[in-house]
């Protein structure tokens, strides 16, 4: 009996070992898969380069931090803006998304959305970028998200074009001078501008950036008190005004509504207008976007300022993005750590060295290679005011109601009064 006993034992403590390490194994992997990270990032659609940037960053920051995963996600610009307010609703909000701070902000903090980061800015991180830089992403005194880089609309110009036009670029500095240089283009069979109108934001760089001239930075932000008429003040009716009388010069190419902004940038690049009125970004995804991947050749491309207008308040201000990225509010604390580590003085330098924007990280202006690059740094430096993209600056509702009324002046569809009347009812009931 004792024999057998001990027999029947063995298979029994067999059987409790066993049971004891699959245990001990499901345990450690539970562990090592609750040790494990995943930070996941947002971005708007970019070049090939930057993407090959983030992903330099990403390995080195995964190497430095085992266990910590970071994945990005790109969403074409116009989607980024209809998706975005889903997303960050739903289960599937990412760790950090990519933001052009202002009123659209305000709108996801509110919605409670987004994590303050004050505290964590305190500790020399805020003290990397400019002021103005950080004032973008503050609300109420408290910070939600960190700039990346700044940006300057300008118009791009193929000299090849307009020299064949007979068109001196640099002399263009007043909105007339603008106006007789799309008409020597078009007279030599030249498309003069190309725009993607389909998208929106691309045609209101035209009026609001006209509308940054007449009234200014500080003129938007009297509008936004309701001041001097609000946005039905006389800035605004008069920025449709010259927006419809540029128009009528047919500047533009054939069926420019029906265009987005990614084609038209591809149409830059392969040289069928001689200018295209673009963020600054846009200088490796024109290259990018053309039948050869080569785009305008750099002896040929300049970048030149807005033109500024008779009588204008805001002649000296720029207009553009301040962009940056936001944490969302259950966002792990690993999340805040990569965007630090993603923001930091040495990354914000390498994109300056490979031309990839224009960081706002103090020195890294040092960096900066092409002389688009040093033009935008020169203009930002020179500015009184960077008034923030409108369809940004003025929050998501009233934002879309900017995009319509810029595409609706373009087509004549509606009076520039009517167009200034729907911002101003928009920003009131928004």
């Amino acid at each position: 009996m004792h024999i057998t006993g001990q027999r029947s034992s063995q298979p029994a403590r067999a059987k409790r070992w066993l049971a004891a390490a699959v245990a001990l194994t499901s345990g450690l992997a539970a562990f090592a898969a609750a040790a494990d990270t995943t930070v996941r990032v947002l971005r708007v659609e970019i070049s090939d380069v930057e993407k090959q940037y983030y992903a330099d960053i990403v390995a080195e920051y995964e190497a430095q931090n085992p266990g910590v995963n970071v994945v990005f996600e790109y969403i074409a610009n116009e989607a980024y803006k209809t998706r975005l307010p889903t997303l960050l609703q739903s289960n599937q909000r990412p760790d950090i998304f990519y933001s052009w701070g202002g009123e659209g902000l305000r709108d996801q903090v509110e919605a409670g959305f987004v994590r303050d980061l004050t505290e964590e800015m305190q500790d020399g991180w805020q003290d990397l970028y400019p002021e103005s830089a950080v004032r973008a992403f503050t609300l109420d005194d408290r910070i939600y998200g960190a700039p990346l880089y700044a940006t300057v609309v300008g118009f791009w110009a193929n000299t090849a074009l307009t020299e064949q036009a007979g068109v001196d670029i640099e002399a263009i500095e007043t909105w007339e001078d603008l106006q007789e240089a799309v008409v020597a283009l078009r007279e030599s069979g030249i498309t003069p501008a190309v725009v993607g109108g389909q998208d929106g934001w691309p045609m209101h760089f035209y009026w609001g950036y006209l509308a940054t001239r007449l009234a200014g930075g500080e003129g938007i932000e009297a509008a936004k008190e309701g001041e001097n008429g609000g946005f039905e003040g006389e800035p605004f009716v008069r920025a449709g005004e010259l927006l419809q009388s540029f128009v009528e010069l047919n500047p533009f190419q054939s069926g420019f509504m029906a265009t987005s902004y990614e084609r038209a940038s591809g149409m830059f690049g392969d040289g069928e207008a001689a200018l295209h009125l673009m963020g600054d970004w846009d200088y490796i995804p024109s290259k990018e976007r053309s039948m050869t991947g080569e785009g305008v050749p750099d002896e040929d491309l300049e970048f030149i300022r807005f033109p500024r207008v008779d009588d204008g308040a805001g002649n000296d201000d720029s207009f553009g993005g301040m962009n940056g990225f936001a944490v969302t509010r259950d966002a792990s604390d690993e999340a805040v750590d990569f965007l630090r580590f993603l923001l930091n003085e040495e990354n914000q330098r390498e994109a300056a060295r490979l031309g990839i924007f224009v960081p706002v990280a103090h020195g890294s202006e040092e960096e900066l290679d092409t002389p688009y690059a040093r033009k935008v740094a020169q203009i930002l430096s020179e500015s009184n005011f960077h008034q923030v993209f409108l369809d940004q600056a003025l929050g998501t509702s009233v934002g879309a109601t900017v995009n319509d009324i810029s595409g609706d002046l373009a087509q004549g569809e509606i009076t520039p009064e009517e167009a200034a009347a729907q911002v101003e009812e928009a920003w009131m009931f928004r």
